[in-house]
């Protein structure tokens, strides 16, 4: 059975408006593994991490995964959106344009910053930076249980 660290805490709830209009809350996350990703076009980190990141969307959606891409307030909207259609980044695009998401995350300044986030709306992991992919595996595993 996945055993919650004690250190954990519920994940904020904040709004997000994806680059379609589509707009959904933290709570309806709730029954999903989710990764909030905190990143911009301009850091080279997060641009060589994306491949990654979308392999291991395709690969785990079916079991309950999602990932939602936050782009830094600082980040121009027509690079997010180029940068999203020319990868064809296959999960979430969200554009924080007040930066209220990443204030709301602890004040998030650095990218890439990411948050593994349970099934019950706990945030199991935070992740800054580069990380190690099969720990990050095994950790999105054993939460899908």
């Amino acid at each position: 059975m996945w055993q919650l660290p004690s250190d954990a805490q519920t994940a904020p709830e904040v709004q997000f408006t994806t680059l379609d209009g589509e707009q959904f809350t933290t709570q309806d996350l709730r029954g999903k593994v989710v990764l909030v990703k905190f990143w911009a076009t301009s850091c080279t980190t997060c641009i060589a991490q994306m491949p990654g990141n979308i392999e291991n969307y395709n690969n785990l959606k079916d079991r309950g995964y999602d990932t939602i891409a936050v782009a830094m307030q600082y980040d121009p909207p027509n690079y997010v959106k180029n940068f999203a259609e020319s990868r064809e980044l296959p999960f979430k695009v969200v554009i924080d344009s007040t930066g209220d998401i990443a204030r709301e995350f602890g004040d998030v300044r650095l990218t890439p910053t990411a948050f593994l986030i349970d099934k019950q709306g706990n945030i199991i992991r935070r992740y800054l930076g580069n990380y190690d992919k099969e720990a990050f595996l095994a950790t999105v595993n054993k939460a899908l249980g």
